[in-house]
């Protein structure tokens, strides 16, 4: 198994462990060097913080972990493409390189209401260096929000 789809595999079973205690369906996690810094799932509804998406909250516990704001030397995997307000935290962190599963149409297709930015758009629009790696393991993404579908959970956001 590659690395990409090892780490994303982690997001994953975080998103799945997320779900089943009522979140929606999205996780993340921050690698430094083939190490995992943090894996972490949405939390919006526990939180009732709409800001607390899987990056976000990634983000926030890795520069707590590390003692820093600069995540230069990290990659974000995420099982979606990360929002408009994610990719400014990873652009804010320094974080170089972001490798996401499912894309922002797809999440948009299962009634969260997206903003119809994608990550290279707004890459293109700030003349980042930040590489972009999506549809990594994407049909198993996927199936993260038929599962989320099945479960009583509450309206996407």
């Amino acid at each position: 198994m590659s690395a990409h789809k090892q780490y994303m595999q982690l997001a994953i079973n975080k998103a799945q462990q997320g779900i089943k205690k009522g979140q929606t369906p999205f996780g993340a996690c921050l690698v430094k060097t083939n190490t995992v810094v943090v894996c972490t799932h949405n939390m919006v509804w526990q939180n009732t913080d709409i800001t607390a998406h899987a990056e976000i909250i990634a983000i926030r516990k890795a520069c707590l972990k590390l003692k820093t704001i600069d995540l230069s030397g990290l990659i974000l995997y995420s099982t979606c493409e990360p929002c408009p307000m994610c990719f400014s935290a990873c652009h804010w962190a320094g974080i170089p390189k972001i490798v996401y599963g499912t894309g922002i149409k797809d999440a948009e297709k299962y009634g969260f209401n997206e903003l119809e930015i994608s990550n290279n758009r707004l890459k293109s629009m700030a003349n980042l260096r930040l590489e972009i790696i999506g549809g990594v393991m994407h049909k198993a993404n996927l199936g993260l929000f038929e599962f989320w579908l099945k479960q009583k959970h509450p309206k996407a956001y």
